[in-house]
């Protein structure tokens, strides 16, 4: 009976019937409750969740796409809501999930809408709900709000690959307008912390690099300097693609030390690798191989492969600059 409700749902989806749809999936979680299959339960939940997104319903949306979640364990086969996306979507936005009534209601279920779509990985839809979101906020004069919508919109459309380039800088640029008026130096830091790493996808690394040092300027300005770190290391890497590498040795050297401290040990051995390249770019091939070396140990305690990979080729291209050929090409082979 579960299975004919299930079709019968789907139909009813296809000719644009949610209330349908949603009666189907309804009686098929409520009969699910009695089966001894967890895993029928939460595909069950799966369906009605997207059934209550499709139907404009987020908030009940949410409530069953995170009952569909596997517990630990178990390997659900196509069914998937990823809680991770749905929470970095929703950071932000407490006030507006807590909206009563009008338009700033509506962005608050757009937000609720696009977080739900990113969880359901569906990064083009999503989108369209924190644009229709930012729009709503724009209206309520709610600048703060509109910023960070748009900071989802951009990711959004960034991720599905299905927006032109120019309207994804357009998107960006109008955050970018609103974040200027932000006066909470937190949640400034992070919208151009996210407007710089936009930009860096456009392969736009001038624009990048100024909004990295606008967001590190107002790390400067919250306790704690929290993500100072992170916008270092974007800083310097942004630096790097635009080949200024003598102006990228400060902030790598400084995002090292701060990931270092906190024992982030891989994304220390990433901005030791930065180090180490824009050393090797400056013909500085001694300073290059030992910061690749640090690179290397950093990407060894946390188990980075790939790092250790990557780290190994640059040791290959300091050994060969500095006249060892044998070491380099023994570096090249461990890199293999």
């Amino acid at each position: 009976e579960i299975e004919g409700l299930t079709c019968a749902g789907y139909r009813a989806l296809g000719l644009g019937d949610t209330r349908g749809a949603l009666g189907c999936f309804r009686r098929a979680m409520e009969l699910s409750l009695r089966a001894p299959s967890t895993r029928l339960r939460r595909d069950c939940a799966f369906r009605l969740g997207a059934a209550y997104v499709e139907a404009g319903k987020p908030r009940k949306g949410l409530k069953f796409l995170l009952e569909s979640q596997p517990s630990e364990g178990e390997r659900p086969e196509g069914l998937c809501f990823d809680v991770a996306a749905a929470h970095e979507g929703l950071r932000d936005f407490p006030e507006a999930l807590r909206d009563s009534g009008g338009a700033a209601s509506r962005a608050g279920s757009s937000v609720a809408m696009g977080c739900c779509y990113l969880g359901m990985r569906e990064p083009e839809r999503a989108a369209r709900c924190f644009l229709e979101a930012a729009r709503g906020y724009a209206g309520e004069h709610r600048p703060e709000a509109a910023a960070v919508a748009l900071s989802r919109a951009s990711g959004s459309m960034l991720q599905s690959g299905r927006f032109r380039a120019a309207d994804v800088a357009g998107t960006i640029a109008r955050c970018q307008a609103l974040c200027e008026g932000i006066s909470d130096p937190s949640l400034q830091g992070k919208l151009y912390n996210d407007i710089g790493l936009g930009y860096s996808q456009l392969c736009n690394f001038l624009l990048a690099a100024e909004s990295f040092e606008h967001a590190l300027a107002a790390c400067h300005s919250t306790p704690g300097r929290n993500g100072e770190a992170a916008v270092l290391q974007n800083l310097g890497a942004a630096r790097n693609a635009l080949q200024h590498f003598s102006a990228a040795l400060a902030p790598h050297r400084r995002a090292a030390a701060l990931h270092g401290a906190a024992g982030n040990r891989r994304a220390q051995g990433q901005c030791f690798g930065n180090l180490a390249y824009a050393f090797s770019q400056l013909g500085e091939h001694e300073a290059a191989e030992e910061n690749y070396l640090h690179a290397l140990q950093a990407f060894r305690d946390s188990g980075d492969v790939p790092g250790q990979c990557k780290a190994y080729e640059g040791l290959g291209a300091a050994r060969f600059h500095l006249g060892d050929p044998q070491r380099a090409v023994r570096h090249y082979q461990e890199a293999l």
